[in-house]
């Protein structure tokens, strides 16, 4: 396997370009193409290049709707209702943050819920953007049932993450939670599959109940909920705020992310974003402060998300090395679609 390096302006550039030729519009592929990059360049790969084929794919056989027209459904008071059209999630999100951030610095706080939607990818990455803009941010997304109830043999919720981004003194986030339901993103499973590559055990079950350290048959299988009830039990909240509250599909209806099968899985997004100004305007970045001191001053201690600002720094100076078959494919659905 041969890596080149590429900087984050050509990685974002290779997957719109992939993403247009496979029927995405412009704004939709620039929106997504974003967040493929942010997802290199942080270090999370199972978010980023790889899955552009998938993207790609999923253009072409329907299950996401390449002439979505996101649109704001309704907004009464501070509660925000966009509808994804069956689209990509990005440009969703993106309309719904731009009513989202005024309301929620006027009125203190407001919420978001995008239905009809499509894998947001990575969750922190769209909190982390509130936060930017001084709001502590709170994010839930639901996916295709995965995660058996304790006790039970049957996927009733998704990975289902949620994800919180607190603003910093230094007009950034001062750390960003992001964390699934399950052991370990389904994503980093499907990494794995394709690469040929045994998972841990622990991370999920096979269609019998017991761990695997097989890929395919976990993918068959179950995932495993982090903490046992208690993953399960986050899983359920997130499915509340981010399918039941929007309007969206149950996790239990929607179909699959992977393969071409089922149509658009129509799941959806939640999003609440508080204005600390509103609360405890004199206090917030103090206690903030002093909260992220008493873990970063611990020996080996982190702050959550810090590994990725670790990939970030080195990603923003030397570029990102990127395995040289996955651009020639990403390249060869360009140069493919450009021909018919």
């Amino acid at each position: 396997m041969t890596d080149i390096q590429l900087t984050l302006e050509e990685i974002s550039t290779l997957a719109k370009e992939a993403l247009i030729a496979s029927g995405a519009s412009a704004a939709a592929a620039s929106s997504l193409a974003a967040a493929v990059s942010a997802a290199e360049r942080d270090g999370i790969r199972s978010h980023g290049l790889i899955y552009v084929p998938i993207y790609c794919e999923h253009l072409k056989c329907g299950k996401v709707n390449a002439a979505a027209e996101p649109a704001v459904l309704s907004q009464d008071g501070s509660a925000i209702v966009v509808d994804a059209d069956c689209g990509f999630a990005h440009p969703a999100i993106d309309i719904g943050f731009g009513k989202l951030r005024p309301l929620a610095k006027a009125l203190g706080c407001a919420a978001l819920t995008v239905r009809n939607s499509y894998n947001c990818g990575v969750l922190g990455y769209h909190v982390e953007r509130l936060a930017g803009d001084g709001l502590v941010a709170i994010g839930f997304t639901n996916a295709p049932a995965s995660i058996a109830p304790v006790g039970g043999e049957k996927p009733v919720v998704g990975t289902n993450p949620v994800a919180l981004a607190v603003p910093g003194d230094s007009g950034g986030a001062a750390f960003v939670l992001d964390q699934s339901a399950s052991v370990v993103a389904k994503s980093e499973i499907m990494t794995r599959s394709r690469e040929g590559r045994a998972i841990p055990e622990g991370w999920a079950l096979d269609v019998d109940g017991q761990p695997t350290t097989d890929p395919e048959q976990a993918l068959k299988g179950s995932m495993a909920p982090s903490g046992g009830y208690k993953g399960f039990g986050i899983g359920l909240l997130v499915e509340v705020m981010a399918a039941a509250l929007s309007g969206a599909t149950l996790g239990i209806h929607a179909s699959p992310f992977s393969g071409t099968e089922g149509g658009p899985p129509r799941t959806g997004q939640c999003f609440l974003a508080l204005s600390p100004d509103a609360f405890s305007s004199d206090a917030f970045d103090d206690r903030i402060h002093a909260l992220t001191q008493a873990i970063t001053t611990q020996g080996e201690a982190r702050l959550p998300g810090s590994r990725r600002l670790g990939h970030r720094q080195r990603s923003e100076s030397d570029g990102v090395s990127v395995d040289q078959s996955l651009v020639d494919r990403i390249q060869s659905i360009t140069v493919g679609n450009a021909m018919r």
